[in-house]
């Protein structure tokens, strides 16, 4: 069976219910993108989530909801005395911003097993990453998860790199350029955001980044510019694919995160990075249109 494995943090979500409540919730950037590519693949496809949690109670709902949703969670490590991180969205006109209590996240092990990282790089078909997976990690647990990669795509692995730049998590460091640029030499795909690129290295056209990252050794860059859109550079130059009209702007959270999940069902399918990209903007802007990070999508999207 070809088997799909996204790495990175879940974590407790919160989100405003109305009437001054919260409702509780479990995601995550790559969690989301595992979420949506169980939905969008075959049943023949595995889709396996590797990270860490703790051994409380939380974390154990936080697994079984893993499983109720299709995702193999047998990757996971469980830490003792660990537990896992938590955020609040909150939403102004459709646009989110979120407030992070993760400091001390079980996830930010999830690389310390290199053994374990190693077994499970070596059976994946398709391997997705973020900015977030890296930055929440110590430099020499990313350097171990990169290394894993460089020999992931070796053997002909797909490896997809979202930058998901979140500059808290690299407050106190200076190598997030070079942590990325590092990625594009180990990814066969990278999914950068134009605003995340600009926060990162400065103004840069969308060709600039695709330039950046086909240099460092990626062979499919695709350039996400919210509502204007994506570009997609490869091997047959650059065509600008159009977003997509959501039925209404109700929340983007993981906008990018079901993009990167379709994009990457349709291209390990045979479909080109074009056609994976149209595809791919029809699933974010259904999601755009509902309240959350995991939501339903319509029949005629699922595989």
């Amino acid at each position: 069976m070809p088997r799909f494995l996204s790495i990175g943090e879940c974590m407790v979500e919160l989100s405003e219910a109305g009437d001054g409540l919260i409702r509780r919730g479990f995601a995550g950037d790559t969690f989301n993108v595992a979420y949506y590519a169980r939905k969008l693949l075959p049943s023949g496809w595995v889709v396996s989530y590797l990270s860490a949690v703790g051994d409380d109670a939380l974390s154990g709902e936080m697994l079984a909801f893993m499983e109720a949703s299709g995702v193999d969670a047998s990757p996971v490590r469980r830490i003792a005395g660990k537990s896992p991180g938590l955020y609040l969205i909150t939403l102004l006109n459709g646009e989110r911003s979120f407030t992070y209590w993760r400091d001390t996240s079980a996830a930010r092990q999830l690389a310390d097993d290199v053994t374990h990282l190693e077994e499970q790089l070596a059976a994946a078909d398709v391997i997705h990453v973020s900015g977030i997976t890296l930055g929440i990690l110590a430099p020499a647990a990313a350097s171990h998860l990169l290394q894993g990669l460089r020999n992931a795509r070796t053997r002909g692995a797909i490896v997809s790199f979202d930058t998901n730049y979140r500059p808290r998590l690299w407050q106190g460091r200076n190598d997030v350029q070079e942590m990325f640029l590092r990625a594009g030499e180990v990814a066969s795909i990278v999914l950068p955001g134009l605003d995340d690129e600009a926060l990162v290295f400065g103004p840069c056209s969308a060709a600039d980044v695709a330039g950046r990252y086909r240099a460092a050794g990626a062979d499919v860059v695709v350039v996400k510019d919210g509502a204007r859109g994506a570009i997609v550079f490869d091997a047959a130059g650059q065509t600008p694919v159009p977003a997509a009209t959501p039925p209404g702007l109700i929340d983007t959270t993981a906008a990018g995160d079901s993009f990167a999940a379709a994009f990457l069902a349709r291209f390990a399918q045979g479909e080109t990075a074009v056609a994976a990209a149209g595809f791919a903007a029809r699933v974010a802007a259904e999601v755009v249109s509902r309240k959350g990070a995991l939501v339903p999508l319509p029949p005629e999207l699922l595989a």
